[in-house]
């Protein structure tokens, strides 16, 4: 009982503040430039990492698909799978995995050494907005780095698909990449993007949104010194990673049960 009632309080306070971020939203020209500062804290630092992860997990798929593909002569269709599966499932969940273990950790961390060493009561006390000048701009932040980041993910991905596709397979790039183009092509439907690409990046922005909104939350209620501040880093990374699986579910089935 206990253990559901502290969840049902975590729940509550994130979804507060969730709401107090959208609240504030008109104020983010006024924050524009804390918001410049976190974009590039939660993207440029980890760029290396999406790319490294990008690359290699987009040449596991092609060579795990292509090995069973070949058995069957349909290798030239590796393209198609690479592409739809980086764009529609892995460039999303590998990108905000990524920003929930480096910048999620961060922001919970930096959050709660200044909860625990009572500066966010001394802001509270001098009437400053703690909302508006230290979660707003990581949310939105968060929230912008996330898609791009797995736009280059995606990227990546692809690429190293087509150098094991030719390295090991023999498929030749021109077929690969012709295929995973065609997989990719607008279906027409509004936006102009194909469902695969525009699903993943709101994929995407949701998993970003939820990456800051826990972070910030966990960090702002660190209590207890230095281990608390360990405990509420932990909290938002293990918390983040749950909710970006269990969203992914309830997103997949709603972007593509027809």
């Amino acid at each position: 009982m206990e253990a559901f009632r502290e969840f049902a309080d975590g729940l509550g306070y994130r979804l507060d503040l969730f709401l107090q971020v959208l609240r504030r939203l008109p104020r983010c020209a006024r924050r524009r430039g804390l918001i410049a500062d976190q974009l590039v804290e939660s993207s440029l630092r980890v760029l290396h990492v999406v790319l490294l992860v990008g690359l290699f997990v987009g040449m596991i798929v092609a060579l795990q698909t292509g090995i069973e593909l070949s058995r069957i002569g349909q290798q030239d269709q590796i393209g198609t799978i690479v592409a739809v599966s980086m764009a529609r499932e892995m460039g999303p969940f590998i990108t905000a995995t990524i920003l929930a273990a480096a910048v999620g950790s961060a922001i919970a961390a930096e959050l709660g050494t200044m909860a625990v060493s009572e500066e966010l009561d001394a802001l509270a006390v001098m009437s400053i907005d703690r909302v508006a000048l230290l979660v707003l701009p990581r949310v939105v932040a968060l929230a912008l780095a996330a898609p791009l980041l797995t736009i280059i993910c995606n990227s990546i991905g692809i690429f190293g698909g087509g150098f094991v596709a030719q390295a090991q397979l023999n498929v030749g790039l021109r077929v690969y990449f012709d295929t995973a183009i065609e997989a990719l092509r607008p279906t027409g439907f509004g936006v102009g993007l194909p469902k695969d690409l525009y699903g993943g990046l709101f994929k995407a922005l949701v998993f970003g949104l939820l990456v800051s909104v826990i972070a910030c939350a966990e960090g702002m209620r660190a209590r207890g010194g230095a281990l608390g501040v360990g405990l509420a880093t932990r909290k938002a990374v293990r918390d983040s990673i749950v909710a970006i699986i269990v969203a992914n579910y309830f997103m997949t089935w709603f972007l593509y049960q027809s």
